[in-house]
């Protein structure tokens, strides 16, 4: 028999650099027993969890807030890291909020000394703005946190991701179990990027777990914890339900503003943000609906119980969710096969292949500030001090084709309508609409949709116009004074740099 090698080819120029076989499990040596092929993942302590992971000094950890102001997580974890005597760690959690006020002493000690998230509220929040951290905090969007990412900008090393349940293998979600927190569509992005993934669970439950919102081959470790959120505060602060006079009234106007604006026909899609007079404008929503016979063809975004209800009543036919922002959306969640669970590369990364906000109609958003060129701050309070969170904001006011803001016109006596925005996060050329509780202001780039609410009667006046009305109420504020030191750095969607929050002076 003769040799298929051709005489300028021996056995080692044709393996190259391949290893010889030794043995069917040399690779996979849990499999020669039944506990550590089972059980392999699962860690007695968050301890053993953090050892087996390669977390070093110096290294990345990430964390997502499905569980919001309920999360217990992140303090647990950086808690334990600085036990542990860990230091200057980067910080990249999908948004930091009031409950983890703990994590200024962590900053203060050197335990991190980096900060990526999508914004930030409390006392770590005052403290930063006021010069505690010698490197500025990157604030991104929620798409704009998966394009960092995929650039290698932002490189996770370790994952900590909480969720309601998981199986022994690590398939997670966040819609069974007791801890029903909804979508986990920022976690998704970590598990996706991460080099090792830690899923955090109060309950284990029998392999298979279905449906996976995270998958086993995403999983590295396990680690059953006495409590990793509560559901029950998800829809405290930014997502809460209002009763408001002001924020119920500027809501209806918003609501004028869809019923008029062109765009509110049978097949329309829409999303509705997290603030409360965005989330009322839900339930005016469906009257308007009702008696026109119109239907939306999906909601997206941040769902809230008032979406799933238009959802259960057939107004909306699907609902795509990358966060769930109340027990009642998350339930809708866990039993409708019309509600759907998405990612945050889904929803709104500028440069995923496809992204959900690409479709979206109709989109009504909050903010702190508007200026005269329609830009809008959602980061920084009328005192300088970030309170405020980036979001999915910019990314579905560049897509979506009719951009609501809605605002007070005044706020704790002070303007809303200012000459120029403390901090640009979303650029005028995004906004169509700025609807308050004492006029709306139509973007001059929108001439048609101005005519169609002037047609209907709306109060509609020019930006300077609501800008003087808000004077005229409370005088020119004193401008804010700020030192050169710059503490936050505000990313567009894209990954560039649309502005810069710099230290509070005083």
């Amino acid at each position: 028999m003769t040799s298929s090698l051709t005489p300028l080819q021996s056995p080692d120029s044709v393996l190259g650099q391949s290893q010889p076989f030794t043995g069917a499990t040399a690779q996979t040596p849990y499999l020669d027993a039944v506990d550590t092929k089972l059980h392999r993942k699962l860690c007695r302590s968050l301890e053993e969890a953090i050892e087996r992971s390669g977390l070093k000094d110096g290294m990345t950890i990430s964390f997502h807030h499905a569980f919001r102001e309920g999360d217990k997580v992140v303090n647990r974890v950086v808690d334990t890291l600085a036990r542990l005597g860990f230091k200057n760690l980067t910080l990249a959690s999908s948004s930091l909020l009031g409950c983890h006020d703990p994590l200024v002493d962590h900053v203060k000690s050197g335990v991190i000394t980096e900060i990526y998230t999508s914004g930030m509220r409390g006392k770590l929040a005052e403290a930063i703005s006021n010069g505690l951290m010698a490197r500025p905090v990157q604030v991104h969007s929620h798409g704009g946190r998966v394009h960092l990412l995929q650039t290698g900008e932002l490189q996770i090393d370790v994952a900590f991701l909480a969720v309601a349940c998981c199986d022994e293998f690590g398939n997670a979600n966040g819609t069974h179990g007791r801890l029903n927190c909804g979508s986990l569509g920022y976690a998704k992005v970590d598990a996706q990027f991460a080099r090792q993934v830690v899923v955090l669970t109060e309950e284990v439950v029998d392999f298979p777990n279905h449906p996976a919102s995270i998958s086993q081959d995403r999983v590295d470790w396990i680690v059953k914890l006495d409590e990793v959120g509560d559901p029950s505060k998800i829809s405290a602060g930014a997502a809460r339900v209002t009763n408001n006079a002001r924020e119920l009234l500027i809501a209806r106007n918003a609501t004028d503003v869809i019923e008029h604006s062109g765009y509110f026909v049978d097949g329309f899609s829409m999303q509705t943000g997290s603030g409360a007079a965005a989330t009322a404008a839900t339930r005016f929503l469906e009257e308007r609906m009702t008696r026109r016979g119109i239907k939306a063809s999906f909601a997206l975004g941040g769902v809230t119980g008032g979406i799933a209800d238009l959802h259960k009543k057939g107004l909306i036919k699907t609902v795509v969710d990358v966060q769930s922002f109340d027990q009642d959306a998350a339930e809708s969640l866990r039993t409708s096969s019309g509600h759907l669970e998405i990612s945050a590369n889904e929803y709104a990364n500028p440069t995923s292949k496809a992204a959900y906000v690409d479709r979206v109609n109709i989109v009504i958003l909050s903010a702190l500030e508007i200026d005269l060129d329609f830009n809008v701050n959602v980061i920084t309070g009328s005192d300088g001090v970030m309170r405020g969170a980036s979001g999915g904001h910019c990314d579905v006011a560049a897509a979506a084709d009719l951009t609501i803001i809605v605002a007070p016109l005044v706020r704790s006596r002070i303007p809303t309508i200012v000459r120029r925005v403390t901090t640009r996060l979303t650029p005028g050329e995004s906004v169509d609409v700025v609807v308050t509780d004492q006029g709306i202001a139509v973007n001059r780039n929108r001439p048609e949709v101005e005519q169609r609410l002037r047609e209907a009667r709306l109060p509609v006046m020019t930006i300077e116009e609501l800008h003087q009305r808000a004077v005229t109420l409370t005088g020119e504020p004193e401008p804010l004074e700020f030192t050169d030191r710059i503490v936050g750095v505000v990313r567009y969607r894209d990954g560039s740099v649309i502005d810069v929050v710099r230290q509070v002076k005083g």
